[in-house]
């Protein structure tokens, strides 16, 4: 396999991996629409993730819901890696068809195009999420392994945020959630995600096309979109903090995290794309270490040497989860994946790459008005 078609190849995990597979002596076709939610009202002039691959891969500016454009970007190529998606956890609360006709049925398109049309295509990589987890696993001190189910709003207008026991109600011990974990997301943005590994999966079998998936945690590098409001708080905080504005800290602070660089998830990505052992198999992606939110405003806050207030306010978003700390083994074994970058070290890179770039706003403020107008933030 030589020749390979990334869609949603100009975005931030996309662009990366694209150059990445030609470091490696691929050939790479990019499929992706240029949102200008990510990639800005101008993106063929002023994208930074654009920019980056151009004049380095085929690109084809397309959308994964048209079927004559996934017909022409398709042709030739010997691996597909499905990326394109739309991508925010509290944006899917209220976008609902939009998530589900882009990720469910740009998902269907390829896959239906892949069954019905002659095509060279040996594999497929589908990225998925651990949203697909929902609040992930527990263990009870009574009930062993559980899997809670979203917290109530009656606990959270209380202040109580933890993830409690279903069976008991009582307090839980944190577990790294595996691969075979039960699948219960609690997001639109969750469920879309687990139809495209269903989907991909299904129809590779009866296709008898090898499928990866891969279970990407929270990723986060140089590149990320600073004007994104649905990118995730280490960009959504650092376009706060260089403009010296207030960060509004959701929950008590505790809800925790694992990051996972981008050069760590390019690589995972890679070795699935090239090893056999990685055929049929799903694999999380991440550090197997969790950080909490208010430890993430204190190292940003450092490492842009700022000022600005952050503030611990209660408010929570419905669809958020609690935790996220993933079981790694799984890629370790069959892959050999060693995540390389620690967060103290990728987070220097990070903000040292956002310090060079021009302070812009995010429409993080619209964007929170928005969910509060529509009840889903409180």
């Amino acid at each position: 396999m030589n020749k390979i078609l990334i869609t949603g190849g100009a975005g931030f995990i996309g662009s990366n991996l694209a150059l990445k597979l030609i470091s490696k002596g691929y050939q790479v076709s990019v499929l992706d629409n240029l949102s200008p939610q990510i990639h800005g009202k101008t993106p063929e002039v002023n994208s930074p993730l654009y920019l980056s691959i151009k004049d380095k891969v085929n690109f084809f500016k397309g959308d994964i819901v048209n079927r004559v454009q996934i017909e022409e970007a398709l042709r030739g190529q010997d691996a597909v890696i499905h990326l394109a998606a739309e991508t925010g956890t509290g944006q899917s609360m209220y976008e609902i068809k939009k998530y589900c006709d882009v990720n469910i049925g740009g998902t269907a398109l390829l896959l239906d195009i892949l069954t019905n049309q002659k095509h060279s295509v040996q594999k497929i990589v589908v990225a998925s999420s651990r949203a697909i987890y929902g609040e992930g696993k527990y263990e009870c001190a009574l009930h062993g392994t559980v899997y809670p189910e979203a917290r109530k709003d009656e606990d959270m207008l209380k202040g109580e945020f933890e993830c409690k026991c279903p069976v008991c109600g009582d307090r839980l011990k944190l577990l790294p959630t595996s691969e075979d974990s039960e699948i219960h997301p609690v997001s639109i943005y969750g469920i879309t995600k687990h139809n495209q590994e269903q989907m991909v999966f299904t129809v590779g079998k009866a296709l008898q096309i090898p499928v990866v998936a891969f279970r990407y945690q929270n990723v986060y590098g140089p590149g990320q979109s600073l004007t994104n409001p649905y990118t995730g708080i280490l960009s959504i905080f650092s376009s706060l903090l260089m403009q010296n504005h207030e960060i509004n800290i959701f929950e008590d602070g505790m809800e925790s995290r694992d990051y996972v660089y981008i050069d760590d998830v390019t690589e995972a990505t890679y070795l699935g794309l090239k090893k056999k052992e990685a055929n049929n198999k799903v694999f999380n992606i991440g550090t197997g270490v969790s950080i909490n939110v208010n430890s993430v405003a204190d190292i940003l806050s450092k490492n842009y040497n700022s000022d600005s207030k952050c503030r611990i306010s209660g408010n929570y978003r419905v669809g958020d989860i609690r935790h996220n700390l993933a079981d790694i083994k799984m890629a370790n074994e069959a892959l050999g994946f060693n995540p390389c970058c620690t967060f103290e070290e990728g987070i220097k890179d990070f903000t040292s790459w956002v310090k060079e770039q021009n302070a812009s706003s995010s429409g993080y403020e619209s964007s929170i008005q928005e969910m509060r107008m529509k009840g889903l933030l409180k």
